[in-house]
C-alpha cells in the first residue's frame, strides 16, 4: 500500500475519503430542497417559515449524523414526504390541535415507533396490515401531495360552481407555475443531478423574471424556541388527540420498514437493518422537540449509494452540510411556492405509482384500497381516508366469505377506525 511520506494518509485510504465525501456532496445536494419544501408545509401548520426551516435543518443534521455515527450506513434522515402532509394538515389543521399539541402527537406515535424497533411487535404489525392498504396509503399520499402542490401553484382554485377549477390562464403566478412544472419534469425525466435543487432555483428566476417574487425582509431573527420546542400535552383529554396518534404511528413505521429494507439492498448490508431501523425511531423521537414532524431514511439515498457511498463517512458529510445550511436561511426563504409546489407534485406522482403493486384484478384488495387512495385527498384528511378503507377492508372480505384472510390485530385496528367514525356522527 503506497504512502505519500512517513506519517502520511495512504493513498487508497485517501480514494475511499474522497468518494465517500462526494457521495455525501450529491446526497445533500438531492434533499437539500426539503428546507424550503418542508418548512412551507409546516408554515401551514402555524409556524413561521423561517421556524420551519430551522426545525427542518436540524432534524436533517441530527439524524443524518446519528445514522452516520451508531448505523454506519450512508443514509440521509429528513423530514419525510407525506408525513409533514399529514401533521399539518389533518393532525393540526384538522383536529384544530396547537403546532406543540401536534408535536405532542409526533412524540406518543414515535415512542410507539421506537417499541416496535426494539420488539417484535414491528414484525406483528408487518404481518398482520395487508399489503394492498400499505400501499394504498403511500398511492394516497401521493395524490394528496399533488393536490396540494396544484393549490400551492394555482394550477388549481376553488372553482365557482364545482369544487375545484383551473387557474387563471392570464396570471403571471399561473403562468410562472406552468413553466416552472415544465422545467421540473424535465430536469427529473433527464435524471439530471440535483434536479430538485435546480428546479428551486430555476422557479425563483422565472418568479423574479415575471414581478411575482417575494423578497420578503431578507432578515433573519433566531430565537431559543427555535432550537428546542416543547411538546404540550394539554389535549390528553381529546379524542381526536389519541386519534390522531394511530395513522401517524402506523406510517412512520410500515415507510420506514420499506424504504430502509429496499435501500440495505442496495447497499448488500441487509444485516444492517435492526440498527438502522432503531436509528430511524428515535430521529423521529427526537424531531417532536425539534419543531417537526418525523424523518425518514429519503428516497434519494439512492443517489448516495449510486456515487458509491457505502459507509457513515457520507452521512456526516451531508449532515455538515445541512447544519451549515442555517447560514443561507434569509435567501432560500425568498423561494417562492411557484418553486416548490413542482417538487410535490412529482414527489406525489412517485408514491403514486405504489398502485402498480396492488392487486387490481382481486375487488376484495383493490376496492378498500382504491377507497383509501382517493378519500385521502377527497377528504382533505389522511386518517378519514385511511379509516374508509380499513373499515371497508373486513366488510368485503366478510362478503365474500373470506374471513379466515382477517388478523386479529386487523381487525382491531378496522374497529378503532369504526369507533373513531361513530364518535364524529354522535359529534364527540
Amino acid at each position: 500500500m503506497p504512502y505519500n511520506g512517513n506519517n502520511a494518509i495512504p493513498d487508497v485510504e485517501k480514494g475511499k475519503w474522497r468518494t465517500e465525501i462526494i457521495a455525501g456532496l450529491v446526497g445533500y445536494l438531492t434533499t437539500v430542497y426539503i428546507v424550503v419544501v418542508n418548512g412551507s408545509i409546516l408554515n401551514e401548520a402555524g409556524v413561521s417559515l423561517e421556524s420551519g426551516m430551522i426545525a427542518t435543518i436540524l432534524a436533517s443534521f441530527v439524524g443524518t449524523i446519528l445514522m452516520g455515527l451508531f448505523a454506519k450506513l450512508p443514509l440521509i434522515l429528513i423530514p419525510g414526504m407525506g408525513i409533514n402532509a399529514l401533521f399539518a394538515y389533518s393532525i393540526v389543521e384538522g383536529t384544530g390541535l396547537t403546532f406543540q399539541e401536534g408535536l405532542a402527537v409526533v412524540l406518543i406515535a414515535s415512542v410507539i415507533f421506537l417499541i416496535t424497533a426494539f420488539t417484535k411487535l414491528g414484525i406483528l404489525l408487518k404481518e398482520a396490515i395487508p399489503g394492498s392498504l400499505k400501499h394504498a396509503i403511500t398511492v394516497g399520499l401521493g395524490f394528496f401531495l399533488i393536490l396540494i402542490g396544484l393549490e400551492k401553484s394555482g394550477l388549481v382554485v376553488s372553482g365557482e360552481h364545482t369544487i375545484i377549477a383551473i387557474g387563471d390562464f392570464t396570471s403571471p403566478t399561473f403562468i410562472v407555475s406552468l413553466l416552472t412544472l415544465f422545467l421540473a419534469i424535465f430536469l427529473f425525466i433527464k435524471n439530471v443531478p440535483a434536479n430538485f435543487l435546480i428546479t428551486m432555483i430555476g422557479g425563483t428566476v422565472l418568479a423574479y423574471i415575471f414581478g411575482v417574487l417575494d423578497y420578503g425582509n431578507g432578515n433573519l431573527t433566531v430565537h431559543l424556541n427555535e432550537f428546542m420546542w416543547i411538546p404540550s400535552f394539554t389535549a390528553l383529554d381529546d379524542l381526536s388527540f389519541w386519534l390522531a396518534i394511530f395513522p401517524l404511528a402506523m406510517i412512520l413505521i410500515f415507510e420506514n420498514m420499506g424504504l430502509l429494507n429496499g435501500q440495505l439492498q442496495m447497499l448488500k448490508r441487509d444485516n444492517s437493518y435492526s440498527k438502522s431501523y432503531q436509528v430511524t425511531a428515535f430521529s423521529s423521537l427526537i424531531c417532536a422537540f425539534l419543531g417537526t414532524s418525523p424523518t425518514v431514511s429519503a428516497a434519494e439515498n439512492a443517489a448516495v449509494i449510486a456515487s458509491k457511498g457505502k459507509t457513515g463517512k457520507a452521512a456526516i458529510t451531508a449532515g455538515i452540510l445541512f447544519l451549515a445550511t442555517l447560514f443561507i436561511i434569509p435567501w432560500i426563504s425568498m423561494i417562492p411556492n411557484t418553486a416548490i409546489s413542482p417538487i410535490l407534485i412529482i414527489v406525489g406522482v412517485l408514491m403514486a405509482q405504489n398502485i402498480r403493486h396492488i392487486s387490481l384484478d382481486d375487488l376484495s384488495e383493490a376496492l378498500p384500497a382504491f377507497l383509501i387512495a382517493v378519500m385521502i385527498p377527497f377528504t382533505y384528511s389522511i386518517a378519514d381516508g385511511m379509516a374508509f378503507g380499513f373499515i371497508a377492508y373486513p366488510i368485503v372480505k366478510i362478503a365474500l366469505g373470506k374471513q379466515k384472510e382477517l388478523s386479529t390485530a386487523l381487525i382491531v385496528i378496522s374497529s378503532l377506525f369504526l369507533f373513531d367514525f361513530l364518535m364524529k356522527i354522535a359529534g364527540l
